[in-house]
């Protein structure tokens, strides 16, 4: 078995990364959004620490980034994970490896609440969420629509555990 190695994403892995988030997309349980951005407008909706690929052999197959969920600087230390795992590799344990090593950096970046937002049919996002401590907040009823349909959300949340932010 060929080792994965994971490591800070930078615009080299973007074609991997950008082809996995696609793939994610026409699913319709991962986003809103139903087009790839380019690199450019990623990069700059996303915090530029805490984004990682996991690689098998040098090929991305899954990448965990962190979004920002205000610009108000009272929310500098709230962010919104975003997690996509290739077709080929989910079911694997990629994610969890994935999760385990974002939750093990966050907190040296100030970030003390993550967030998700998913829709209920994405059972398996949910899943890995809830195993790393998330706790459903929250149930937005038919919040937007995605190709003229109206759908609804689950939110959750993981509150840092840590004496610093308590």
């Amino acid at each position: 078995m060929i080792p994965l190695e994971i490591k800070a994403l930078d615009k080299s892995h973007w074609p991997a990364v950008s082809k996995i988030y696609a793939d994610g997309l026409e699913t319709k349980i991962a986003s809103f959004e139903t087009t790839c951005p380019s690199w450019e407008d990623w990069d700059m909706n996303h915090h530029k620490f805490c984004r990682f690929v996991i690689c098998e052999d040098k090929n991305a197959i899954g990448w965990i980034a962190l979004v920002p969920v205000s610009n108000r600087k009272v929310y500098a230390g709230v962010a919104e994970v975003s997690i996509y795992i290739s077709k080929e590799s989910q079911g694997k344990g990629v994610g969890k490896m994935l999760m385990s090593h974002l939750l093990n950096e966050v907190e040296k970046h100030g970030i003390y609440t993550l967030q998700c937002s998913l829709f209920p049919e994405n059972r398996v996002s949910y899943a890995l969420h809830s195993a790393f401590g998330f706790r459903e907040i929250g149930y937005r009823e038919k919040v937007a629509k995605l190709e003229n349909e109206w759908r609804n959300t689950i939110l959750m949340e993981r509150r840092s555990k840590s004496e610093e932010f308590n």
